[in-house]
């Protein structure tokens, strides 16, 4: 059986490539309405975001895409399916701020991170963001190139 650790303030798991494909304007913490059987599975850390997306429907925040997989310890009828669409748990102001910027041209909700917070619970990363074009990202690319070369510069000094 494995063991399962209580984590505080833990990260599960992390969207890299989110920042690389989108400039992020703002960010939301969320939480997220989840089984028993998915928060077990999350502190065993089998938790993946890359291909996730959220978006409002009828007023709510639902995330999708997100991947949990079964937790093999319990029964088969207690399982949750691995990629069901999530429920995000925001404020009703902050729902109403994200309709408005989404509805604007070119504007998305893209989630960063899953990740514990200090009292254990699952809470996601969400970031408001517009998409880079090609050429952004090649400087973008060439900016944190030079950024990693001014430091090696820097130790070499001292």
């Amino acid at each position: 059986m494995s063991k399962i650790v209580k984590h505080n303030g833990d990260m599960i798991t992390e969207n890299r490539r989110a920042r690389y494909d989108y400039e992020i304007i703002d960010q939301y913490e969320a939480g997220i309405q989840l089984m028993g059987t998915e928060v077990k599975s999350l502190r065993l850390g089998q938790g993946d975001i890359k291909s996730a997306h959220a978006n409002i429907e009828n007023g709510e925040a639902f995330l999708h895409g997100v991947h949990i997989a079964e937790y093999k310890q319990a029964g088969a009828h207690l399982q949750h399916q691995p990629t069901r669409p999530r429920k995000l748990l925001l404020k009703a102001n902050e729902i109403k701020k994200l309709v408005g910027s989404i509805e604007q041209k070119g504007m998305t909700l893209v989630p960063l991170k899953l990740f514990f917070n200090k009292r254990g619970l699952v809470k996601c990363l969400l970031g408001l963001a517009k998409g880079k074009k090609a050429h952004e990202k090649r400087d973008s690319i060439k900016q944190r190139d030079w950024e990693r070369r001014q430091q090696k510069i820097m130790k070499k000094e001292y």
